[in-house]
């Protein structure tokens, strides 16, 4: 029987390709392995992986512009598994959309966490639209507005927020503005569903590094919190100009308002 999940394995090492490969298998992957970013390249697009691993040095292409051109045709996990070990190379991957960033030499029992940290991501349908009404409805509260303004709830897992219908559909990982879908990266989606949940409160930035990224490892700079969530307001303000749903709470974090000023 074929395995529910896919998994590419980027690494032209073949001792280490063949010990991930090997972990991936046990823990139920189909396996494909590419020793240069643009075979990388052709395998996400030909098995659309759930997980991809990625080494930085590879022969052809710079493992960053790899993780740059996945995040254009794939929204899956991707770790990055690098001998690199400054922390702006940290930075850089999880900027350009890695999910997460482990270290060379490492041991399979931290890959295999890693892994199962990045699959325990995504909470129920259900669950997110029960949490997302009752988050909206007391935000609405604190501002002396009925909640039907500020947060419609329709068909679960589908919400429908803001004065411009901002609808932020958990199950679909499908987000529109004004009935128009806004293209967003995955982690773009969970900034924005993290927040969503905890509309009126302010998010710190550690808090979102922590839930969005499912891992212990916070670099010591949360500016890679503060570059996703500019692409992302981008997006929304690209759609809705006249909306700013997400405010920056200087010093502290940011904050989800689901009415418009």
């Amino acid at each position: 029987m074929m395995n529910e999940r896919t998994a590419v394995v980027v690494e032209d090492d073949h001792d280490v390709a063949d010990a991930i490969s090997g972990l991936l298998d046990q823990a139920g992957f189909d396996v494909v392995v590419a020793t240069t970013g643009t075979d990388a390249l052709s395998a996400i697009r030909d098995h659309r992986p759930d997980l991809v691993t990625l080494d930085l040095s590879l022969p052809d292409i710079d493992g960053v512009e790899v993780c740059r051109q996945i995040r254009l045709v794939s929204d899956c996990y991707v770790i990055v598994v690098s001998a690199r070990t400054a922390e702006v190379d940290r930075l850089i991957g999880l900027e350009v959309g890695a999910d997460d960033y482990l270290v060379k030499p490492f041991s399979m029992r931290e890959l295999q966490a890693r892994v199962a940290a990045l699959f325990r991501r995504p909470r129920s349908s259900d669950a997110f639209a029960s949490e997302s009404a009752t988050t909206t409805a007391a935000a609405a509260l604190r501002t002396h507005a009925p909640a039907s303004s500020a947060v419609a709830v329709a068909v679960a897992p589908s919400l429908t927020i803001g004065c411009d219908h901002l609808t932020l559909n958990r199950g679909a990982r499908e987000v529109l503005v004004a009935g128009q879908e806004v293209d967003l990266t995955r982690t773009e989606f969970d900034l924005l569903a993290h927040l969503v949940v905890n509309a009126g409160v302010v998010v710190p930035r550690e808090e979102l590094l922590r839930a969005v990224w499912a891992t212990e490892f916070v670099p010591d700079s949360t500016h890679v919190v503060d570059v996703h969530l500019a692409n992302l307001r981008r997006k929304l303000r690209s759609a809705a100009p006249d909306n700013e749903w997400i405010r920056t709470i200087r010093g502290v974090g940011f904050r989800f308002d689901p009415c418009c000023p």
